[in-house]
């Protein structure tokens, strides 16, 4: 299989390419809307919760420490949202080109996560300017960004793969998902601190996959510590778990997605 997906790389890379630059044609900015857009929603949190509001975290003195725990939990949630949301739907949304050209059907979540990992490299490259410029860059333990990232996309994709392919066939996988997905942010700890929830709800959170992820970026910026890296050992598993569950779904299925398409 890998060697077939390199045999396919230009046909990745180029479909990256066009699906980047369809996004903003018949625009007067045109790409400069990919900077524009991150650059704003982190203006307006840090101007409205830290300068307006003046939101404080608990035990913290940094008047920028709400928006960036703020931005630490949307970029990252945004990131996961993106690949799943457009993983469930990518067999869907590609079945013409299914139907009429013969190539790797593993390549189209691969292009889901390239194409996402593209808009949050430039997202968070402006989110690290920011805290540069602000002074609060976490130091070292930044580095410890990218196994959790890993953790995540592995998580995402493998997660989207299942749900893609089951949305081929039972259409009301991909309607009951995004639901599912709105309560997921909220049941997740990113705009609010875990430590205001009731103590007899804070239990429930364990049984939540993406608290240790979030929780992670939101140790490293907001306070520049390592990660509980024994917190990651569940949801590091599941990634696995999920990945190979996908795979051979998808596998399995492959022929009749086609068909069912």
């Amino acid at each position: 299989m890998l060697r077939s997906i390199w045999s396919y790389r230009g046909f990745i890379s180029g479909s990256v390419k066009r699906e980047f630059q369809s996004r903003y044609r018949n625009s007067l900015l045109g790409a400069a809307w990919t900077v524009l857009n991150p650059l704003a929603m982190i203006v307006v949190y840090t101007v409205i919760f830290s300068q307006v509001m003046r939101t404080r975290l608990p035990g913290i003195d940094n008047g920028f420490a709400y928006s960036i725990y703020l931005c630490a939990g949307i970029l990252t949630w945004g990131l996961f949202s993106e690949i799943v949301s457009r993983a469930q739907n990518v067999f869907l949304e590609h079945a013409n080109l299914i139907k009429k050209i013969s190539f790797p059907r593993i390549c189209l979540p691969i292009i889901v996560v390239m194409n996402a990992g593209v808009n949050f490299a430039i997202i968070f490259s402006l989110f690290v300017i920011f805290l540069l410029m602000s002074g609060t860059f976490p130091g070292l333990s930044f580095i410890a960004i990218f196994p959790v990232l890993a953790i995540q996309i592995m998580f995402a994709i493998g997660l989207g793969i299942i749900v893609g392919v089951l949305n081929v066939f039972f259409r009301d996988v991909g309607q009951f998902f995004a639901v599912l997905l709105q309560f997921w942010f909220w049941f997740t700890p990113i705009v609010y601190p875990a430590s205001i929830l009731p103590s007899e709800v804070r239990p429930y959170l364990n049984w939540n996959p993406m608290m240790p992820l979030v929780s992670a970026y939101q140790d490293i910026l907001v306070h520049g510590k390592w990660p509980q890296w024994d917190t990651m050992l569940i949801p590091a598993a599941l990634a696995v778990l999920l990945c190979i569950v996908g795979m051979r779904l998808f596998r399995k299925r492959v022929g009749e997605i086609v068909d069912e398409l």
